[in-house]
């Protein structure tokens, strides 16, 4: 004869069936958690993209032109401002990525996916945000009017272009690269399952 099982005695193995939906809560809480930390990083991030931009108005190097009155020439047609600006948007842009995959990592060492695609997100965004700026706070685009109010001969700056656009991509890949190292490095590890050891004879601990 057997004890029958009381509402106190659940069979082994089972979980009360309340627990589901409080444990399922519990993570779904988590992720908006998680969600909304990402969205504010993304837009942080996105808003330091006005620095880079100004910063790459203030360090590019320009690139001179000159008029004849008919037409636009370079000044120095082996000069290598054009490749300058590229370089110096890279560079900048480079030491940002940096610097915000850096600081988030010490802000929210857990991690988590949502946080990494907020980085990187905010980062392409905020290098389309400093190329934006850059090109609207330079020398005007509006090469014809330029050179007209210059004059003939007189040297004149060149707007500033990004030529490469693959340098949108420099603020992100240096974000993940380094938010990822250092989680290889110092993130939260996972505890270490403890060993189970035995004599090899049922129920007999070593």
């Amino acid at each position: 004869m057997t004890a029958s099982l009381t509402p106190h005695d659940p069979p082994a193995g089972k979980q009360p069936a309340e627990d589901g939906p409080a444990v399922l809560g519990a993570d779904r809480e988590e992720l908006r958690t998680e969600a909304r930390q990402a969205a504010v990083v993304a837009a942080a991030v996105a808003v330091a993209g006005v620095l880079l931009g100004l910063l790459w108005v203030w360090l590019a190097p320009r690139v001179p032109l000159i008029s004849d009155g008919k037409a636009v020439y370079l000044k120095n047609s082996e000069g290598e401002q054009a490749i300058g600006a590229d370089g110096t948007f890279v560079l900048l842009a480079l030491g940002f990525g940096a610097l915000s995959g850096a600081v988030v990592f010490l802000l929210r060492r857990r991690g988590g996916l949502p946080l990494v695609i907020g980085l990187a997100a905010g980062s392409l965004v905020a290098s389309v945000i400093a190329w934006r700026v850059g090109t609207a706070l330079g020398p005007t685009t509006d090469v014809v009017a330029a050179a007209r109010a210059a004059g003939r001969g007189v040297v004149f700056d060149a707007p500033l272009k990004l030529a490469a656009k693959g340098a949108l991509l420099a603020w992100p890949l240096a974000a993940m690269a380094v938010h990822l190292l250092l989680t290889a490095l110092f993130g939260p590890r996972d505890p270490e399952p403890e060993p189970h050891w035995t004599s090899g004879e049922p129920d007999v601990p070593a």
